[in-house]
Formats: C-alpha cells, sequence, structure tokens
C-alpha cells in the first residue's frame, strides 16, 4: 500500500475513532435512583458518559486534533503525535473498561472501546510508518529570510506600505 494511502487510513481511524468516543460520550450509559427523605419520591437520573468519566469527551477532542497534527507534522514529531494517540487510545479503552465491569450496560462503553482501539491502532501505525508518509508541501512553512525576491517587502512597515500600493506581500 502506498504512504499516502496509509496516512490517509491513519487519519480517517483516527477521526472516526475519536467521533465514536465523542458520539457515545453523549448517551446515556446508566440510570441513579437517589434515595430522598420519606414524604418526598425517589429520584431517578440518566447518567450519560460524559457525567460518568468527565475527561471522556476532553481526551476525544485531542484525539481529533491529533489526527489533524498527523497531516501537518513530520519526523519525529509526527513519531511522537503517534504514541500520544497510542496512549489517548488505551486511555479510552482503560477508561470504558471500568465502565464494563461495573454491571452496566455495555453498550456505549464497548462503542468506546472499539474508538479507542481505533485510535490506539492509527497511532501504533503512525510510529511505525510515519517516517516514510510525506509531509505538507513547502508553501505552507513559513518563508526564510532569503526566501523572497528582490522586492519583497521584508519589515512591518514595508508590508503596509504594500498594502497601501496594491501589492500582495503574501505571494
Amino acid at each position: 500500500m502506498s504512504p499516502n494511502r496509509v496516512r490517509l487510513l491513519a487519519v480517517l481511524g483516527c477521526a472516526a475513532g475519536a467521533g465514536l468516543v465523542l458520539m457515545a460520550a453523549g448517551r446515556t450509559w446508566g440510570h441513579v435512583t437517589v434515595v430522598r427523605p420519606a414524604p418526598l419520591p425517589p429520584l431517578h437520573q440518566a447518567r450519560t458518559g460524559a457525567a460518568l468519566l468527565p475527561w471522556l469527551s476532553p481526551l476525544a477532542l485531542a484525539t481529533l486534533a491529533g489526527a489533524g497534527a498527523l497531516l501537518a507534522t513530520r519526523g519525529l514529531v509526527r513519531a511522537a503525535v503517534g504514541v500520544l494517540l497510542v496512549l489517548s487510545g488505551l486511555g479510552l479503552v482503560a477508561g470504558a473498561g471500568t465502565r464494563l465491569s461495573s454491571g452496566a450496560s455495555p453498550g456505549w462503553p464497548l462503542v468506546v472501546v472499539v474508538g479507542g482501539l481505533l485510535v490506539a491502532a492509527a497511532g501504533v501505525v503512525t510510529v511505525a510508518r510515519g517516517r516514510t508518509w510525506p509531509g505538507m508541501g513547502a508553501r505552507y512553512d513559513r518563508p526564510t529570510r532569503g526566501s523572497g525576491g528582490a522586492g519583497t517587502p521584508r519589515t512591518e512597515a514595508q508590508l503596509w506600505d504594500a498594502l497601501d500600493r496594491g501589492e500582495d506581500p503574501t505571494r
């Protein structure tokens, strides 16, 4: 498989896993009954995954950002992102696993486990093969001092003067 296709699969796997976790975090995972004093009836409350595991949604959002970072980084930074994705995925699996073993309905926690495994797999693929993936094009890199032409403004005042003349200083 080509490096571009492997990178695409890793990014999609990471995004899909984060999406599954975000979806499952907002769903009802169980119900709690609060016993109140004698004249008041018991109170039945639905508990979502985000209420039971408050760090679930933020971690899923961080893994979603990691999917974008896979496209924007290269080299050792991309490998570090891959390691963070593996750790995030395993954290999601471990957190949902605590709810699976608590005797509650396994439906939504199981979806989180699947999402976490997708994120962890994307991280493993990134660590293993991320160095062969192409980076973003040089047009997205910050220009260096000597990269401009003879008439390219270099100071902030020259940039504003170029705008006043109707020139595009970013070209």
